[in-house]
């Protein structure tokens, strides 16, 4: 599904040309000394990445590194809270927690949690440094965010009631080309899709949550929901007495991509970001770390 800390963005100072830099331990300690006062100077907060003069390994690369994170705990099993109410877990949690263990940086503050449009909201305005929450990169998207390879993929499958919803809806082209209502989440990709393929306002509802979404279908006030395949088939496993099924086959696959988003100020003012958290998503993905997150969470 899709759309959603609050931190100045963090400043790092660091030569183009690693390669050019031999440092022993005092004259990284000076120059992460210098990047950080200059950075202070500037009013941000600092990012330094610790130099590693002995491989290309990203391993502890961000030792000493804080960076401000949001997420929704809207979308199960990537991100939701536990029975206790207070305790966030799920997919995007530990892979989190495995990529902060795997290079060392550390949360800012709180991990900040909102729904969906905030999150995006915040990213784009550089009010959080990233965001995890099976954000999908779409073009949209990637205009005021940037993005980290995709570490998951899904489409998109349609939902209905099978009390109420029409029989006609057997998939996703009997949806969007009768006259029904469809639930979406605002600014998710299910969103989005219907907006660019002709799905008119008056036929949409329109919920901040995905979770209302669910009750309106639930309730027989739409006729469909429109959801990533992941968290629709996790809604029909878990809640018991539902009245939701999937029809029809996945579909828009490859066009949800979950990635780990970066605001465009985090990523200007450390430009080797992006390609640190590539390769420790690759590193994890080798070293069996990936594979251990979706037996755990996704099957």
């Amino acid at each position: 599904m899709l759309p959603e800390n609050e931190k100045e963005t963090e400043a790092v100072l660091f030569p183009d040309n690693k390669e050019d830099i031999i440092m022993n331990r005092k004259t990284v300690k000076r120059f992460m000394a210098i990047g950080l006062s200059a950075a202070m100077a500037l009013g941000m907060n600092a990012t330094v990445f610790a130099a590693d003069d002995s491989s290309d390994s990203v391993k502890g690369s961000l030792e000493g590194v804080k960076l401000s994170f949001g997420t929704t705990a809207l979308f199960a099993p990537f991100t939701y809270y536990d029975t206790d109410g207070t305790t966030l877990i799920g997919y995007d949690l530990d892979l989190v927690n495995a990529l902060k263990d795997y290079l060392g940086f550390e949360i800012d503050g709180d991990i900040q949690v909102m729904d969906y449009s905030a999150l995006t909201t915040s990213l784009a305005e550089g009010k959080l440094d990233f965001g995890m929450a099976a954000l999908c990169a779409t073009d949209e998207r990637k205009e005021v965010m940037d993005f980290t390879d995709t570490y998951r993929d899904s489409g998109q499958v349609v939902m209905i009631n099978k009390e109420t919803s029409p029989s006609e809806i057997t998939d996703i082209d009997t949806l969007v080309k009768g006259d029904y209502k469809i639930a979406v989440e605002k600014g998710t990709a299910s969103h989005l899709y219907c907006t660019n393929n002709g799905v008119s306002d008056d036929r949409l509802e329109v919920h901040d949550t995905i979770t209302t979404a669910y009750e309106s279908l639930e309730q027989g006030k739409v006729d469909a929901v429109i959801q990533d395949g992941p968290n629709a088939y996790y809604y029909i496993k878990t809640t018991d007495g539902t009245k939701l099924e999937v029809v029809g086959d996945e579909f828009n696959q490859g066009q949800a991509p979950y990635a780990i988003a970066f605001s465009k100020d985090c990523v200007e003012a450390n430009d080797k970001i992006l390609d640190t958290f590539n390769q420790a998503i690759k590193d994890l993905t080798e070293d069996g770390t990936m594979d251990k997150l979706a037996k755990e969470w996704l099957e």
